[in-house]
């Protein structure tokens, strides 16, 4: 008896709350009947608007590369030799001439002080055989002697001041050392690498381009680096030199662009993209790229229009062309003054009710820099 009473309570139970439910669905549906009836519809969804406008982009050629040193070396010993004296600190700009590292030339600076104490007794004695000679006292067999000893000591003495000079290790140019890999006390052998030196007051940055591209680029024309590096710059620089010879494996041409660097924030080996603007220039219907919806069977936008309940929005088809920045040109759909929906497209379809808030929509940018790039 009590199971059956338990049965009966949760039957009902269940009977009650489903008749709940669809009692509720049915008022629903009715009221929305009712206000479709009434003429009612969905609430107008909220998007922002671009109004297409013309503008007018430089023809360009892109590419990625490297920025080279004009000069750069890594100073090496020509001659072994103890390390006697660092006269420069890491990082610093030295000047062309400036002694960075003596070796010891202890032994050489001896030698050199005994041949110049030769030397100058072989210009004494040659003096002498010149008078004798005058003279006709002595033949002109002791004369040439002399002459050839004070030849001999004088380049005795340029042979060893040029063994002092291997081991006085100058700079080559004015630049900017690195960080030295040698110690005092350090005994160096031949070869043995001392610092980089490089030239930053301008830089090369070298990049490769297609072989399409032969016709197009040219020496003189400007070109813009940036890099991740220095997120919100961009540099100015000329095309300066474009190799002669095509790589027959990539079928690209090398061509170097030359830059100013005064602040020395371009450093060899950075990675950087190349913009080289050309001489021609386009004038273009343009929209934000976030008003394009990308599909397979075509790529489309909506446009704002009026309607008999206030704005709605259409859906058109266009033809896209090129993207610069945060804009795509547009060759066919749409024309210049239309309004069109530039956020928001996605939860539309032809004829639904739209109103327009601006005020949080992004600016497109012809350059956009954004805070993550």
């Amino acid at each position: 008896m009590k199971k059956f009473l338990f049965s009966f309570a949760l039957f009902t139970g269940l009977a009650l709350v489903l008749v709940l439910v669809f009692g509720t669905k049915a008022l629903q549906f009715r009221a929305m009947g009712e206000a479709a009836e009434a003429g009612g519809g969905p609430p107008p969804q909220t998007v922002s608007t671009f109004t297409v406008e013309q503008q007018t982009w430089t023809r360009s050629i892109r590419a990625v590369g490297s920025v080279e040193p004009t000069q750069g070396v890594v100073l090496e010993t020509e001659a072994a030799g103890l390390v006697q004296a660092i006269n420069f600190v890491n990082g610093q700009t030295v000047e062309v001439g400036d002694v960075l590292v003596q070796l010891d030339v202890k032994v050489e600076q001896a030698e050199l002080n005994a041949a110049t104490a030769l030397a100058s007794l072989a210009e004494v004695e040659l003096e002498r055989a010149e008078r004798l000679r005058k003279s006709g006292n002595v033949p002109q067999s002791d004369l040439d002697r002399a002459i050839a000893e004070q030849a001999k000591t004088q380049a005795d003495m340029e042979n060893i001041r040029a063994r002092i000079a291997r081991k006085t290790i100058k700079a080559p140019f004015t630049g900017r050392v690195g960080i030295r890999t040698i110690n005092l006390g350090q005994f160096l052998p031949v070869g043995a690498p001392i610092v980089a030196l490089q030239a930053n007051e301008q830089v090369y940055v070298n990049f490769t381009l297609p072989q399409q591209a032969l016709g197009k680029i040219a020496s003189g024309l400007p070109l813009t680096l940036t890099s991740d590096a220095y997120p919100d710059a961009s540099f100015e620089g000329t095309v300066t030199a474009i190799s002669p010879q095509i790589d027959p494996s990539t079928r690209s041409i090398q061509v170097q662009g030359t830059l100013d660097n005064p602040e020395g924030l371009l450093r060899a080996g950075l990675f950087v993209r190349v913009e080289v603007a050309l001489p021609q220039k386009d004038v273009v219907t343009v929209v934000p790229a976030t008003s394009i919806l990308y599909a397979p069977y075509g790529n489309s936008i909506y446009k704002i229009e009026s309607g008999e309940n206030g704005l709605v929005a259409t859906q058109h088809f266009v033809r896209t062309g090129s993207r610069r920045g945060d804009f795509v040109s547009i060759e066919g759909g749409v024309e210049i003054d239309d309004q069109v929906v530039s956020a928001g497209a996605f939860k539309l379809r032809t004829g639904s009710s739209v109103t327009i808030n601006n005020e949080l929509a992004p600016t497109p940018k012809l350059d956009p820099t954004p805070d993550n790039s």
